[in-house]
């Protein structure tokens, strides 16, 4: 937890805020000239692509005249946009499809009531579901996205287009698990890429894990660097002898200046070709547990159907896309412990959590409620959150549901360093407000599965 104490003129002076208002009003201005703009580029767009077509009607390679049309007005676009002239056609395809299977979406767009981002994920996710569906998929998207960051409903579409699949996605999940894969591919200065083509839930897992071995490297080579300028000054008033020093330099953490992402890429090395990493600094198991003993971890919601097997619907890996029914079955069996979740008849957020294992209840309800960080536009998962109160405990907030949220480490500084400011009201809702009094609605996420169902069809007595 923070205090506000001593921050300064860190907060900003009211001058500074007057001036970030203006700046924020200019924006807005910007952002419709811009929307509009872009508006009318991909009718313009569009329109080329559909006259590159009407040219080509009726000539006998119907399919060649038309992609040498294409071309033609490519290239000339390409002169005014100052692209090339593939960069054009590409585009123009991408307007034809825009313009004319997602006329709602257009249509929403250019009344500003979503972005362009918005524009991106619906078109990106909406390829998922059959023509005739389009339409109703479209309505539902748009409810979503309007109020909303592009990054925040991307996951929500994407398993409403799941469920909207003629195909089941556990069917799609098993033909697509076949392919899974690994190759390499070469890169230059003697460096290349491997790629692995995994389930979602075992690439995740494996990030996670490789992330939180290199922290406790990190952890570790901190408190090495603290115990070491510790010996120094012992040193400097005589207190160490020759032989400690040779033993400080001989440690593995002399001279590792290495970042996060080069400790992982090297963990995931060693546990590959060695079976354990030996970048280990606490492989002797001295230290506050070992990296071997480190497992990854992966919060997953899964409705009670799905896991009698019920339903076949796409479980949700929170902060990242949709896993098979069977993988979540999967994992809920394995578990060592998990959840039940009551949520909102009607608006979904999580009422309550139980677990038939004893646990810290109140940590567990917050990350099932809010799934991710609660700072607008953040999706970092909760499992990677810090717990926030929002009325500081100093300044007498209670401990409690009511008056707690996760929020990641960056947002939780932004909270009590900068002049941001939350109230939380009943049902986990928070109300953010900016520097310049902009109001900024965060509902606590509904989960993306569903935890409710129509009652089933009367089939007559029990036989029993």
């Amino acid at each position: 937890m923070h205090s506000n104490d001593g921050l300064g003129s860190g907060m900003g002076s009211d001058a500074d805020v007057d001036a970030l208002a203006q700046l924020v009003a200019d924006a807005e201005g910007i952002a419709d000239a811009a929307r509009a703009a872009q508006v009318r580029e991909f009718r313009l767009l569009a329109a080329a692509g559909q006259l590159a077509e009407a040219q080509s009607a009726g000539a006998p390679e119907k399919v060649k005249a038309r992609e040498m049309a294409l071309r033609g007005i490519a290239a000339e676009l390409a002169g005014v946009f100052v692209a090339t002239d593939r960069t054009l056609q590409r585009r123009i395809d991408e307007a034809r499809d825009l313009v004319e299977n997602y006329p709602v979406t257009m249509a929403a767009w250019e009344a500003g009531r979503i972005v362009r981002g918005h524009v991106r994920v619906i078109q990106e996710v909406g390829c998922l579901v059959p023509a005739e569906s389009r339409a109703e998929f479209e309505r539902v998207a748009i409810e979503r996205c309007e109020g909303e960051r592009p990054n925040r409903v991307l996951e929500a579409l994407r398993m409403l287009a799941e469920r909207m699949h003629p195909r089941t996605f556990t069917e799609r999940h098993e033909e697509a698990a076949a392919a899974r894969c690994i190759r390499v591919q070469a890169g230059a200065d003697g460096m290349s890429d491997l790629i692995a083509t995994l389930p979602t839930a075992i690439a995740d897992g494996i990030v996670d894990r490789l992330t939180r071995q290199a922290r406790e490297i990190i952890s570790a080579r901190a408190q090495a660097d603290a115990a070491g300028a510790t010996d120094a000054r012992a040193d400097a008033n005589g207190g160490a002898s020759d032989a400690d020093t040779t033993i400080r330099d001989g440690s593995s953490f002399v001279d590792d200046g290495r970042t996060i992402d080069q400790v992982r890429a090297d963990v995931f090395s060693d546990l590959l070709l060695a079976g354990t990493p030996a970048l280990d600094p606490t492989a002797s198991g001295d230290g506050d547990g070992t990296l071997g003993a480190i497992r990854a971890r992966v919060q997953v919601a899964v409705s009670a159907l799905t896991l009698i097997g019920q339903d076949e619907g796409p479980a949700d890996l929170a902060g990242r896309s949709p896993i098979d029914a069977a993988t979540a079955r999967e994992l809920a069996g394995n578990a060592t412990s998990w959840e039940r979740l009551l949520t909102h008849p009607v608006t979904g957020t999580v009422l309550e959590c139980d677990t038939y294992r004893p646990t810290a209840g109140m940590v567990r309800l917050l990350r099932a409620r809010d799934r991710h960080c609660r700072f607008p536009g953040c999706r970092q998962p909760a499992i990677r959150c810090e717990l926030d109160h929002t009325i500081a405990a100093s300044d007498g907030g209670a401990t409690h549901v009511c008056n707690l949220a996760n929020l990641c480490k960056r947002h939780h500084d932004v909270k009590h360093h900068t002049r941001w400011q939350v109230r939380q009201l009943s049902g986990g809702r928070l109300i953010w407000t900016s520097p310049t009094g902009r109001i900024y609605r965060e509902d606590a996420p509904p989960p993306l599965v569903a935890f409710t169902t129509t009652d089933p069809p009367d089939t007559g007595p029990p036989p029993f």
